[in-house]
């Protein structure tokens, strides 16, 4: 069995997290998800998700904390995914390898359509944003 992994970052700024939009062509197309991607060999989840954030968004981040792993997929392939808060360090995010972007508030999360490993994070998050996003 295939297992693939995958690094999901949590971008929190200004009380807002950092959602991206997937490309039309990709799987779940248009479907919005914490930025991120496939782990290459030789590669930490860590350094996985500084080089997404700055191949898909134009910005740097600095991986923090793990919050959670989760694992789905099929009896062919498991997907394995490591949701790490990544505290933002610079550059204002573009629309590089993604469709689009936004900061979003707590309040307003829920009405973009997450990728379904990132809805029960997405709970987590929102249930317990004061503790995660001390400002």
């Amino acid at each position: 069995m295939e297992t693939l992994e995958v690094g999901c970052a949590i971008i929190h700024r200004n009380g807002q997290l950092l959602i991206a939009q997937r490309n039309l062509k990709d799987s779940f197309g248009g479907y919005w998800e914490f930025p991120g991607g496939k782990r290459e060999q030789d590669e930490t989840i860590e350094a996985c998700l500084v080089r997404e954030a700055f191949e898909e968004l134009g910005i740097r981040v600095h991986p923090e904390k793990l919050l959670c792993n989760r694992v789905q997929g099929s009896p062919e392939r498991k997907i394995s995914l490591f949701f790490f808060f990544c505290r933002w360090e610079s550059g204002e995010p573009r629309a590089i390898d993604c469709k689009d972007f936004r900061w979003v508030s707590r309040e307003d999360i829920r009405q973009y359509t997450l990728l379904p490993g990132d809805l029960e994070v997405l709970e987590d998050l929102v249930l317990h944003w004061e503790e995660y996003f001390k400002t």
